[in-house]
């Protein structure tokens, strides 16, 4: 039988040239945690009750909820009893009933430990009771998330749960009712533009004008996407000798994010002007411009799913475009990229979709 092994939770010495940014620059308090006022502020009145309830945090990835309930443990524990009051899972390793029943459920019910005085001299509220984290709690099975209420109700004086899922419709409802609910929204810009020039300050990073807005457009809101990005930017780019600057194209090829003139180009021996709408002249190349432009696609090395899910926010979005052309244009689109979940030919594939959205701005 598989058994269950919690993540560990203590810190580890990492030489901090090798360690991943995303982890260097975590919110050590849940006033570091960026861009989610209204949940922070509920979590600030918690900590200074110390009376947390069951908690659920849900959002988009990369919002900041595993981070702020380490943070708040690290800030509810200190750091000589996190190992010992928190214990911190993943549920999308192993997400069956065993491991309710064996490795929660054990935890759970051990009364905690005396309170000794902080090694750092610092003092700690230390509420009498532990906390469980589980990560990717939407991963769980129904049975096991249905053997999870009951422990819940029964060790809640001594124990408390934070369950941390991207979609919360896939907690039951009698599971997702005995907690208190925080929504993350994907960061703003504003804010999230905030932490990145701080990162990129304190690290050295070269950049050239708007790579940093760029790399924060093609993250989504996605704060943990960024950082990455940045730091895959910054070595690639600090390699070379001398080092050069982070340029919008490397940004582009590391996040597989198609830059806007390739796709103009596309939209254009299409008949479509990305302000204007259909305008049948830029098509005049025929068959063998529009043959070239996704050629192009291919020897740049650019995924065809993503050219085309690209295609699709700048074309149905137009205005100018009537219903009709944009139909069709819908129609191709849904086609080819049902031709590539099946293992079409990207080229072929994306060839035909071109074509038939050119012939589909030609119907009015």
């Amino acid at each position: 039988m598989t058994t269950f092994a919690p993540r560990p939770t203590g810190q580890m010495a990492v030489d901090p040239k090798h360690q991943p940014w995303v982890e260097k620059y975590r919110p050590k308090t849940i006033d570091d945690v960026s861009s989610q006022e209204h949940t922070v502020a509920v979590l600030r009145k918690a900590l200074a009750s110390t009376n947390l309830p069951h908690m659920l945090f849900y959002g988009p990835p990369g919002t900041g909820k595993t981070s702020t309930i380490l943070a708040l443990a690290r800030q509810l524990y200190g750091p000589d009893l996190f190992r010992a009051r928190v214990l911190e899972l993943n549920a999308s390793d192993e997400r069956g009933i065993s491991v309710v029943r064996e490795k929660i459920k054990t935890f759970a019910r051990e009364t905690p430990r005396h309170v000794g005085k902080s090694s750092d001299g610092k003092t700690y509220p230390s509420p009498p009771y532990k906390l469980i984290i589980l990560d990717e709690a939407d991963s769980m099975t129904q049975d096991a998330q249905s053997a999870l209420r009951r422990i819940m109700e029964t060790y809640s004086r001594i124990t408390r749960f934070c369950l941390v899922c991207n979609y919360v419709t896939r907690i039951i409802e009698p599971l997702a009712s005995r907690c208190s609910k925080f929504r993350f929204r994907p960061l703003a810009q504003t804010s999230t533009q905030a932490r990145i020039e701080m990162i990129a300050n304190n690290e050295g990073v070269q950049a050239e004008d708007g790579v940093l807005p760029l790399i924060l457009e093609l993250a989504g809101g996605d704060l943990r996407k960024a950082i990455t990005y940045l730091q895959t930017a910054q070595r690639l780019h600090g390699a070379t000798e001398p080092p050069t600057p982070i340029t919008a194209l490397s940004i582009h090829e590391i996040s597989g994010v198609v830059p806007d003139d390739l796709i103009t180009h596309l939209l254009s021996v299409m008949g479509v002007d990305k302000d204007q709408g259909i305008d049948l002249t830029l098509g005049q190349g025929g068959f063998e411009g529009v043959r070239t432009a996704v050629k192009r696609v291919g020897r740049e090395g650019w995924s065809a799913g993503q050219v085309l899910e690209q295609i699709h926010d700048a074309l149905i979005p137009l205005p100018t475009i009537p219903a009709l052309p944009k139909s069709l244009a819908a129609m191709a689109i849904a086609e080819c990229d049902k031709g590539l979940c099946e293992g079409g030919d990207e080229e072929l594939q994306l060839l035909e979709c071109c074509l038939r959205i050119k012939d589909a701005m030609g119907k009015q």
